[in-house]
């Protein structure tokens, strides 16, 4: 009986593990190669780059002037662990993929470009 139960807690754990995503998702799948392929500096417009990614997430201007387009996404999956009663509460936490692309552009061409990836773990909990 004991061991039914702890493997039924086991599979609602997996099943009910979380997932939190938003932002643009034309950069979600998108890689520095990627990148590269599609934004040539000096040559790459912003109608160009409209057709790549979409509308940005937002836009600024930089301390020369500069227009600048920011493409944002972030993908946030929570510990199964965080999900197993009781236990959750000593041991969790979540995985935070971020992935960020901002173009500088010099009136209508692309100036600079970063696209930047970055992996978070955070963990919570008693025992951490």
């Amino acid at each position: 009986m004991k061991k039914v139960t702890l493997a039924a807690a086991a599979v609602t754990a997996i099943v009910l593990t979380g997932c939190a995503s938003g932002g643009n998702k034309s950069i979600e799948q998108e890689t520095q190669i990627g990148v590269q392929s599609k934004i040539i500096k000096g040559k790459t417009t912003k109608q160009d780059v409209r057709a790549a990614y979409g509308d940005p997430t937002g836009v600024s201007i930089s301390s020369d002037g500069k227009e600048q387009w920011h493409y944002v996404f972030t993908n946030t999956q929570v510990s199964g662990k965080a999900f197993i009663p009781i236990y959750g509460l000593f041991d969790n936490g979540a995985t935070t993929n971020m992935k960020q692309l901002i173009i500088v552009f010099n009136g209508d061409v692309v100036d600079n470009y970063l696209f930047n990836n970055s992996n978070t773990e955070v963990k919570s909990g008693l025992l951490n």
